[in-house]
């Protein structure tokens, strides 16, 4: 993906810094569609934020994927990633949490195995700036819309389908899909999640 230039991450950084936050932490929240760069811009902005002062902490969405076997139960395997597929409420809650709490533990998604560990990272008091990144972060359907309450900066990455179908096949194939079955599995679920992420967009502070 590409990276934020110097320059990006500089003014990003001030904007930051200089909230007030609503609860114990400011909350950043940067959304946007499968594949459209949020987890590279918010590693680079948790570790440009921390090289001034260590104080930040990232936040991924992703340890709420509802595990493979209740998927299966709920014949929605083959739609893993769109908004039914996470547990969104707990999510709600642990964002909650994060803004009123001392120490709140995290749970993170193991991509390889393909499943959630739970308690896998922590939020500690010496973390005052959380970034907090995933696809339906500003998302108008309940319960995920519930979030938009408690952040204190909102961003929103806009890319372009076609660019996000040409990574998200990419994306497939490093992960060892022949060239058909990365095409299928991008166009048959990623884009589709893509397009509702899209239409469905709360409005945000920052559209980049």
């Amino acid at each position: 993906m590409p990276t934020a230039t110097p320059a990006d991450l500089a003014s990003l950084i001030n904007r930051v810094l200089a909230i007030n936050p609503k609860g114990r932490r400011t909350l950043i929240a940067l959304s946007g569609a499968p594949a459209s760069g949020k987890s590279t811009l918010a590693q680079q902005l948790t570790a440009a934020i921390n090289a001034q002062s260590p104080c930040a902490a990232l936040v991924p969405m992703d340890g709420f994927h509802l595990d493979n076997a209740i998927l299966q139960q709920r014949d929605l395997l083959p739609r893993k990633g769109a908004p039914e597929t996470f547990d969104a409420q707990g999510f709600v809650q642990l964002v909650q949490r994060l803004g009123s709490e001392a120490e709140v533990f995290v749970p993170l998604f193991d991509r390889s195995r393909d499943i959630a560990i739970a308690g896998a990272a922590r939020v500690g008091p010496e973390h005052r700036i959380l970034i907090v990144e995933g696809n339906y972060l500003l998302f108008d359907e309940q319960p995920w819309s519930q979030l938009c309450s408690y952040w204190d900066l909102s961003i929103q990455l806009n890319v372009p389908l076609a660019m996000l179908e040409l990574r998200l096949i990419q994306r497939w194939r490093d992960q060892g899909l022949s060239e058909s079955a990365a095409r299928q599995r991008a166009l048959n679920n990623d884009i589709p999640n893509a397009r509702r992420i899209i239409q469905q967009a709360l409005p945000a502070d920052l559209v980049l």
